[in-house]
């Protein structure tokens, strides 16, 4: 695989230099598609062409990173976004923004090229799922716009209050809705693992005992590409036990 890369950052021989490191990486390989100053001149581009992976400074004159990889989520086709940065601290924020990595300055090749591997490994996982019934899709209500989300590219959906968490590997979203109403549309795809809980039947790639605040010890789902945890409820568990042995 070859991966198209935008690298952003405002400060040109750190552009320079990513762009070096780029031509060196192998499996996969990537190539460079265009380079950004600020977050304006970042997301003018995205919006003409998309990229498979961002490489983004946080600290910039106007916008800064964090603010951009914000933006970034609400575009069709956004980019994996990997942090590129001297500052440590705001490492918890960006993995909020669903980042897949955060590399501090100076970049070693190596680091570089494992970012780049689990952007690729995102990407076959999203293709993996993508076959099964891609006609099908979630209308996302979200801030003003409307947003077609494939149902074959949702790891799970969770009630949360009044709505429900729609949560694919890229991204999370919330959908006004109730979740009995989607397991019974979507029986094939989606298992209930709890009252508040379904989950995408090929995501599923572990079970595994868990400690959960509110359920106290049990079993929890590992999903394909997400670290967390899905907690399982003991009416559920043999159907989950049989899921994942099959």
């Amino acid at each position: 695989m070859r991966l198209k890369v935008l690298i952003v950052d405002d400060e040109l021989l750190a552009r320079s230099r990513l762009r070096t490191l780029l031509g060196d990486c192998s499996a996969p390989t990537a190539s460079v598609e265009a380079e950004a100053a600020n977050a304006a001149q970042a997301v003018a581009w995205l919006q003409r062409q998309p990229v498979d992976v961002a490489l983004i400074d946080i600290h910039m004159p106007g916008a800064d990173g964090l603010s951009l990889a914000q933006t970034l989520r609400t575009l069709p086709n956004p980019p994996a976004v990997v942090f590129v940065t001297a500052h440590a601290e705001h490492a918890v924020q960006a993995f909020e923004l669903d980042a897949v990595d955060y590399l501090t300055k100076p970049v070693r090749l190596e680091r570089l090229q494992a970012a780049l591997q689990k952007v690729e490994r995102l990407m076959q996982s999203e293709r993996r799922l993508a076959p099964d019934l891609p006609q099908e899709v979630l209308i996302i209500q979200d801030r003003g716009r409307t947003e077609r989300v494939p149902l074959a590219q949702v790891l799970y959906l969770k009630a949360e209050l009044k709505y429900i968490t729609v949560r694919t590997q890229a991204k999370s979203y919330i959908l006004e809705g109730s979740l009995n109403e989607l397991e019974e549309k979507y029986p094939t795809r989606f298992m209930r693992i709890h009252r508040n809980a379904l989950i995408a039947k090929p995501a599923v790639r572990a079970l595994e005992k868990h400690y959960d605040a509110e359920e106290g010890e049990g079993w929890a789902v590992r999903l394909d590409g997400i670290e967390e945890r899905l907690f399982v409820s003991r009416r559920q568990l043999a159907a989950v036990r049989a899921l994942v042995a099959s």
